[in-house]
């Protein structure tokens, strides 16, 4: 059996430090994400609440944090039951702005659990997107 593991990567009109707080101010994550209790810094507990429910819908806790080049927690949803994953963030500096990549492991591998590695696959698709117009709009401005 292979592991599953989701790898993304966008380019970012940004430098690393914008990127980087994209990714752990509360207020910045709400805008393309969910938003945390408190800003994602290394040791703190990660719990990220539905905008419109209040409900909690991510938690984990924050492993590393080195602004503005690398991020790393621990993810765990409801749907995922009692398994924990890990999603790395790396910013790396290029011409012109930021490469973000992502990397998502620990995903669960027996075969009913592919569903939810489609629809995670497609839900950070999606939220990187939504930070990249969220991102570009602010910067822009």
């Amino acid at each position: 059996m292979t592991d599953k593991i989701l790898h993304k990567s966008i380019y970012l009109n940004a430098t690393p430090s914008q990127v980087w707080a994209y990714l752990t101010d509360p207020e910045l994550l709400a805008q393309w994400f969910h938003k945390p209790n408190a800003p994602l810094t290394q040791g703190a507990a990660l719990k990220m609440h539905g905008a419109d429910s209040g409900d909690l819908l991510i938690w984990g806790e924050v492993r590393t944090a080195r602004e503005p080049e690398f991020l790393e927690y621990t993810f765990t949803i409801k749907p995922m039951g009692d398994a924990v994953s890990t999603v790395k963030w790396t910013l790396t500096p290029v011409t012109g702005g930021t490469q973000l990549s992502l990397t998502h492991e620990g995903l669960p591998q027996h075969a009913e659990a592919f569903g939810l590695i489609l629809a995670l696959d497609k839900g950070w698709e999606g939220h990187m997107d939504q930070m990249r117009t969220a991102l570009h709009d602010t910067v822009a401005a």
